[in-house]
């Protein structure tokens, strides 16, 4: 654990500085970093802690702030002002992920990956609990979906065909629960699953019950070990069905148009002579 906080910021050589956890990130967010800094400078320092390197000289592991030592290199910087703490590898990699867990907010589908890599390396619940800061409650939720080895659920989660929510109560379901049903229907009706995220519910509950709660293509649906690709796969789902509702209200609209066009002609006399003369 951390002994003692750093009074001073260092100005630390970028080129000894290793990440060894990092991360896709939004370019869209990076390139305000960038301009940011060049424009303004950097307001918070990075966290590294030291190293003996290969040659003798210190050498760093990052801790936090991959997005702002990227923009220092792009920015052709050499050196980073870096608070540096003593901490162990292990608590490096705790502090780099509840930093990004408390940057990013409570979000389910951009951290259910890092909490599965707590619990890979070992870490229980009040663990996790205790380290990131999250709800007791929230971290439990997905401990249990991960430990149940929901693979199909999981999955369902990562696309965005159903809410987190709803997975859990799937999860937490007996086998051959008739009041899955009802609770769908429950969920439809209070908000919690919208438009085609009933059906895809359901479709889940059968290929559940039929072929256990892992997936024939585990290697496939593993959620992504970067929390930011989880997110962007989600984004890139829910894109692609916010594309297929404008369609089909654009096909709705202009099938609109020509049932007024056509009752307007069928109201005019007229019309109507000129296609009964053509019937003759």
């Amino acid at each position: 654990m951390m002994t003692g906080t750093p009074e001073s910021v260092t100005f630390v050589p970028i080129s000894r500085i290793e990440v060894l956890n990092s991360r896709d990130r939004n370019m869209k967010v990076f390139e305000e970093i960038v301009d940011n800094i060049r424009n303004i400078g950097l307001k918070k320092p990075i966290t590294v802690t030291e190293r003996p390197g290969p040659d003798g000289k210190p050498s760093y592991h990052l801790v936090c702030g991959e997005g702002r030592l990227n923009a220092f290199r792009i920015l052709g910087e050499t050196h980073i002002p870096a608070l540096v703490v003593d901490v162990s590898d292990e608590d490096a990699f705790i502090m780099s992920l509840a930093e990004n867990i408390a940057r990013r907010g409570y979000r389910p589908l951009e951290i259910l990956a890092d909490i599965e890599i707590l619990r890979k390396r070992g870490y229980s619940a009040e663990i996790i609990i205790q380290k990131t800061g999250l709800s007791p409650k929230y971290v439990k939720d997905i401990v249990f979906l991960l430990d149940q080895g929901e693979e199909r659920l999981i999955e369902g989660v990562q696309r965005g065909a159903i809410p987190l929510t709803t997975a859990l109560e799937i999860a937490r379901a007996k086998d051959g629960d008739e009041n899955l049903g009802d609770m769908l229907q429950e969920a439809y009706e209070n908000g919690q699953l919208k438009g085609r995220q009933i059906i895809e519910a359901k479709r889940l509950i059968e290929k559940r019950q039929e072929h256990g709660p892992a997936s024939p293509n585990a290697d496939q649906i593993k959620p992504p070990t970067s929390s930011y690709s989880l997110v962007r796969t989600y984004q890139k789902e829910v894109d692609r069905q916010r594309k297929m509702v404008l369609k089909a209200e654009h096909a709705h609209q202009r099938l609109l148009l020509v049932v007024q066009g056509l009752k307007k002609l069928f109201a005019d006399e007229s019309f109507v002579n000129l296609l009964r003369a053509g019937e003759c």
